[in-house]
């Protein structure tokens, strides 16, 4: 970790300014290409702010439009309409290597015949910064990211974390209003992806820059993000901090596409306390908390996620739940180590997954075939779309 002030990004205006400005905004932002004589949307009209100092992610699966909104902020795609701002800057028209962004991108792009200092200093010396305040700079950017030491070394003799690191420091050294990473890690075996994760995320925190960054990988996301932005087809299906987004996904596509989520859906039977009650059988139930348009007779899709749910041998008595009770059997065991994932087909027709933490009774297990009931709290369901 390191200890020295870290002047080499601080000793130039922030990212956005005190007034509140975002550091990146959209303005009816979209882009639109033809493709046999047809116009397609590769992102729908699009509002948004990012704050100063913000890390913030665009996740979605491949042809979602995150790459091409991430292309329009550095300028390398022109937006068929709106305005794209930096700091309060109207950019749309201005060309990439003048909007004080820089981009890092998953091939690292480093120069092989040059070692890690001149890989740095390459920007700044183009730009014809003098010798010492290279040596500078360089020498705190390399130390932020942990590469204190290793200046002489070529990129073929680094590992794959360290070559990341190298190209975060290059980008970094030139004090861009913002950073735009574009799946960085994705060549990265899953070891070392993880524990780049945590040194992305530190490493943000130290410089107070602005991160915005392109990923298919919900865990990446979760782990790194202040705000997520989930998009599918051209458009944002919700923005939120990674908590909003996983405990309470507003669309269908959000909760699927978050992590593992289990989705039910059913007609209303009645309503008490700002709880509805889906009922299947007897003893088969739903409760979800629900706003005062809820009505008995509505239709509602929840979800609930895995972990969230306790598997039960026998029945348990209502008192113990206070809240949903399925029954169902044992279609799948996955034993995971730290947790047996199950499959239960359920009473709705609906197959749940369940994340069951091995403790000291982990050889109690159930089986295939075996008759289970699952339960959990009303505050573990939510409505999707209310």
């Amino acid at each position: 970790m390191s200890t020295r002030p870290h002047s080499v990004l601080h000793d130039r205006p922030p990212s956005g300014r005190a007034d509140g400005t975002p550091a990146i905004e959209f303005v009816g932002v979209h882009k639109d290409y033809l493709s046999h004589g047809d116009v397609v949307p590769a992102v729908k009209p699009l509002d948004l702010a990012i704050g100063q100092g913000e890390f913030f992610s665009l996740l979605g699966p491949s042809g979602c439009g995150k790459t091409t909104t991430m292309r329009m902020i550095a300028g390398f795609e022109d937006p068929t309409g709106g305005k794209v701002f930096l700091a309060g800057r109207d950019v749309t028209d201005v060309s990439p290597n003048k909007r004080d962004v820089n981009m890092v991108f998953q091939s690292y792009a480093l120069f092989p015949h040059l070692n890690t200092y001149q890989n740095v200093a390459f920007g700044l010396e183009r730009r014809k910064v003098g010798k010492d305040e290279i040596r500078r700079r360089v020498g705190e950017i390399l130390d932020i990211v942990s590469l204190t030491g290793m200046d002489k070394r070529a990129p073929r003799e680094m590992s794959g974390g360290q070559q990341q690191r190298v190209a975060l420091a290059r980008a970094l050294v030139n004090r861009p209003r913002a950073l735009l990473l574009d799946e960085p890690l994705g060549a990265l075996d899953l070891k070392l992806r993880e524990q780049m994760q945590v040194e992305l995320k530190r490493i943000q925190r130290e410089v107070g820059i602005t991160f915005v960054y392109v990923t298919h990988d919900q865990g990446e996301a979760l782990t790194m993000s202040d705000r997520i932005a989930v998009m599918n087809a051209g458009v944002i299906e919700q923005l939120g901090s990674p908590r909003e987004i996983y405990e309470r996904p507003a669309t269908r596509f959000v909760a699927g596409f978050i992590g593992t989520s289990n989705l039910v859906d059913g007609n209303v039977d009645r309503v008490e306390d700002g709880l509805a009650l889906l009922t299947y059988s007897p003893q088969d139930r739903v409760v979800v908390p629900v706003a005062g348009t809820v009505r008995p007779g509505d239709r509602l899709e929840v979800s609930i996620r895995p972990e969230k749910i306790d598997l039960h041998r026998e029945v348990p008595p209502v008192s113990a739940t206070g809240g949903s009770v399925l029954s169902g059997v044992v279609s799948e065991v996955v034993y995971h180590g730290t947790s047996t994932n199950y499959t239960v087909s359920t009473a709705t027709g609906a197959d749940f997954t369940v994340f069951d933490q091995n403790a000291s009774n982990a050889e109690d297990l159930a089986e295939r075939g075996d008759r289970v009931f699952l339960t959990w709290a009303p505050r573990h369901s939510y409505p999707i779309g209310v």
